[in-house]
């Protein structure tokens, strides 16, 4: 492997990804390379409370996964809540995670790396290496590993970014298309629409867009059937009448 025109690959590879779904699935695919091992897995942090798989080669990387949750022990926990990098050459005896090595030990899994994924910014996540045999990885394969979680970080940071900008983008549009559909019905301005999606919003306890998406999909359909309905009062009109619906 060129190791220079591998990386230059990898990163213009996952620069061109449209989703976030998409890049995390190359990344794995392209770890499995750079490492020269079996399998490799994606955990990412959403919150502190919240960790998940966004990417795996195989069902046993889940199953490996999920056995860290079950346990709470494993190397890619280890790596997201330290922020450090772990390397075992022969899970089935390592004292660091006595119930989960001999778990995936089973599975096939002999040797693990796990590394971060994280700008300085935020941290996303593990990167999880796997391989059949033990003694498969060395300092010069943790290197490489870190190396390129440093391309797959700042390829993770951009299709966040890339999917927030477009969120924010849509739900703009749904709002202001909820606004004119508002104005129409009721005859009343673009701020007092907003202020109605607005109230209906904390009133049902929902984000702004969806109940913008709700007016927009329903718009032959009563305001009044958006779910779990309750009364919400127009702004007063400028004769001091105050409607409701």
């Amino acid at each position: 492997m060129n190791v220079p025109d591998f990386f230059s690959e990898v990163a213009l590879d996952l620069h061109q990804q449209p989703t976030t779904e998409k890049t995390v699935d190359l990344i794995t695919e392209y770890a499995k390379t750079a490492a020269d091992c079996n399998d490799a897995g994606i955990m990412l942090v959403h919150s502190r409370a919240r960790i998940e798989t966004a990417a795996s080669t195989s069902s046993r990387v889940a199953r490996s996964h999920e056995l860290q949750f079950e346990l709470d022990e494993g190397p890619c926990l280890d790596a997201i809540e330290s922020g450090g990098s772990f390397v075992s050459s022969d899970v089935e005896n390592d004292d660091r995670w006595p119930q989960w090595g001999p778990s995936v030990a089973e599975l096939g899994i002999h040797s693990a790396m796990s590394v971060l994924l994280e700008t300085r910014e935020r941290r996303y996540g593990s990167l999880n290496l796997y391989a059949n045999r033990r003694n498969a990885f060395d300092g010069n394969d943790l290197a490489t590993a870190m190396i390129f979680a440093r391309h797959a970080s700042v390829a993770l940071a951009n299709a966040h970014q890339e999917a927030g900008l477009l969120t924010a983008i849509d739900a703009r549009k749904v709002i202001g298309q909820a606004q004119g559909i508002l104005m129409e019905r009721f005859d009343i301005e673009a701020d007092r629409a907003f202020d109605v999606l607005r109230r209906y919003s904390q009133n049902h306890n929902q984000k702004l867009h969806s109940v913008a998406n709700w007016v927009v999909e329903n718009r032959k359909l009563p305001v009044t059937d958006f779910p779990h309905t309750v009364k919400v009062e127009l702004p007063a009109m400028p004769n001091g009448d105050i409607q409701t619906i």
